[in-house]
């Protein structure tokens, strides 16, 4: 197994970094798994996992969106991306990398959180033969349980967040406790998205309804009982508009799997890897063989 520093360009010249793992026997892999990062979280979170897949015969695909960890820009204040740009542009861009680079591979995509959601808006999810949604959910603040978390969340992601962003030029969510420093056009729209009723399908300009339509591709989406966030109403508000998708829901309870908590952010942690990640790897490539057998 090993690991190689990539780079690519998005449609609009952005550069995007990013580490490509290969398995062992490198020259048979089964498939190429594109792992889109959730919400101001770099992609160190995800290497435990990569290494997993490719111990499984798969190559995999991690990176940083703009703006976050390595594909940050020198000074932030300076970015003008928003978060649309990581569903439309980085999303594409690390599909496009992949399939130029390994055109022979099939391709699968696991989306955490805010990359679940990429896979209903970026047009490159038709190249994907399948992919994983976790802890993917309509971001609506409303939909958020149990009451304090909610109205926690309201304050800091509609209240303080925007206040803050708009004084200082970006999101410093390292010192709110909101994960990665955000460029502020991303901090102000997911901000708007999380005010409305319908999460960003809410937005005609995103045109997320139509969008989530298209996309014809078995799915499966993983939620945990202990997620505030991404609870099972709230993931049922977005995958529900993956009209033409076969959707399988899966929902986890920590005990049932014997840990003590997983939350939005534990499917990713090396020491809950064992329990959590064999089911889904194992999805991965029995969806490749039903997809050639078809």
């Amino acid at each position: 197994m090993g690991r190689e520093t990539v780079e690519f360009r998005a449609a609009d010249g952005y550069r995007l970094q990013g580490t490509l793992h290969r398995p062992a026997a490198a020259a048979t892999a089964a498939a190429l798994v594109l792992i889109h990062p959730a919400t101001a979280v770099p992609e160190r979170l995800y290497l435990p996992f990569a290494e997993h897949l490719t111990e499984q015969g798969m190559m995999a695909l991690t990176y940083d969106y703009r703006g976050i960890g390595r594909s940050a820009p020198a000074r932030l204040r300076e970015s003008p991306a928003r978060m649309r740009d990581w569903m439309e542009l980085d999303v594409a861009a690390a599909t496009d990398w992949a399939r130029q680079q390994f055109p022979n591979l099939p391709l699968l995509a696991v989306g955490h959180s805010v990359g679940g959601h990429a896979l209903g808006i970026s047009e490159a999810t038709r190249h994907l033969r399948a992919a994983v949604m976790i802890a993917s959910h309509a971001g609506y603040v409303g939909s958020i349980t149990p009451r304090s978390e909610r109205w926690r969340v309201r304050l800091m992601l509609l209240g303080v967040g925007p206040l803050v962003t708009r004084l200082l030029g970006y999101m410093p969510g390292g010192r709110l406790g909101l994960g990665e420093d955000l460029p502020a056009g991303v901090m102000l729209e997911w901000a708007g998205w999380c005010a409305l009723p319908r999460y960003f399908f809410d937005d005609p300009s995103l045109q997320a309804l139509r969008l989530f339509g298209e996309k014809r591709l078995p799915l499966i989406a993983i939620g945990f009982n202990d997620d505030p966030w991404a609870n099972p109403a709230a993931i049922g508000s977005l995958v529900k508009h993956f009209t033409r998708c076969e959707v399988e829901r899966v929902q986890i309870d920590p005990q049932a799997v014997g840990a003590a908590a997983i939350g939005h952010m534990g499917f990713f942690r090396r020491a809950l890897g064992p329990k959590l990640w064999p089911p889904v790897s194992a999805w991965l490539l029995a969806q490749i063989d039903q997809r050639a057998a078809a």
